[in-house]
């Protein structure tokens, strides 16, 4: 998306896959007008399979936006810690405060204004005006209100998102890795975050709760993965996020490679249910 909250890598099953796939797609390409710091060592691949030095880890369980949190992901990043601990690390309790209100209202008129871009960038492809019955209830109702938010409030939203986006770096200077769960719930069964007729928006408010700790770093820009490092009662996997500095994948992939060593999960399956 144009002005951020943007994420871009892969789904795999092991935490070199992830890394060889980083190695062949990163790096900026002339004319890029921002990217990422160089790497330290000889590649990604080399990161994952080097175990990092004792690291200063800082945990949160708490949902940034003041949303609840199912004890299953507690549970998992509790764990993680312990685990984590056990590998040496030094683990703490996290201190990150984020106006968890101001986050979501601008990043929702960033987001729409996204919205707003991409069904405009479309309709001159394509020589036509978007009509309602082209996209999705949501993806409409999100373009017009993209289209009502001026150049001044979005510019505003932008500066308020960098604002954040400092403090939550500044906090970085302290730590190497934050832990969060990935989700706010375990995994959720298909159609729950369906709009009923008439109300848009309310799988999008809904989709809200089920995702607090991973938008803060669509905005930061900062790199962050996800491990299957905890499994609930009913065999379904709960997400753990790692998330580091800026431009520092290479000791996340280490660090991830380290866990998934100590934890592996490359050959459990959930249940198929009919």
């Amino acid at each position: 998306m144009m002005g951020g909250l943007v994420i871009e890598h892969v789904v795999t099953r092991s935490v070199r896959d992830s890394a060889a796939i980083l190695d062949v797609t990163a790096g900026p390409v002339p004319g890029d007008p921002y990217w990422a710091p160089p790497l330290r060592g000889p590649s990604f691949a080399a990161a994952a399979a080097t175990a990092p030095a004792a690291l200063r880890i800082a945990v949160m369980t708490a949902s940034p936006t003041g949303s609840g949190v199912h004890p299953d992901c507690v549970t998992a990043v509790r764990d993680t810690a312990a685990l984590c601990e056990s590998l040496g690390h030094r683990v703490e309790e996290a201190t990150l405060s984020v106006d968890g209100d101001a986050f979501t209202a601008h990043f929702i008129n960033q987001w729409a204004c996204s919205n707003a871009w991409s069904a405009g960038d479309w309709e001159h492809r394509v020589g036509r005006s978007m009509e309602e019955g082209d996209v999705e209830p949501l993806t409409w109702a999100l373009t017009q209100l993209g289209r009502s938010i001026d150049g001044g409030r979005y510019l505003e939203s932008v500066q308020e998102l960098q604002k954040i986006s400092r403090q939550i770096a500044d906090y970085f200077e302290g730590i190497d890795v934050l832990v969060t769960p990935t989700l706010g719930e375990p995994p959720a069964p298909i159609g729950t975050f369906d709009s009923p007729p008439g109300e848009p928006l309310a799988g999008l408010l809904r989709a809200a709760a089920y995702v607090p700790f991973t938008p803060p770093f669509n905005v930061t820009g900062q790199p962050g993965i996800s491990l299957p490092l905890h499994w609930n009662d009913d065999g379904l996997p709960i997400g753990v996020q790692f998330v580091g500095r800026f431009g520092d994948e290479e000791t996340l992939l280490a660090l991830a490679g380290q866990l998934e060593q100590a934890a592996p999960w490359a050959e459990r399956r959930p249940p198929v249910r009919a």
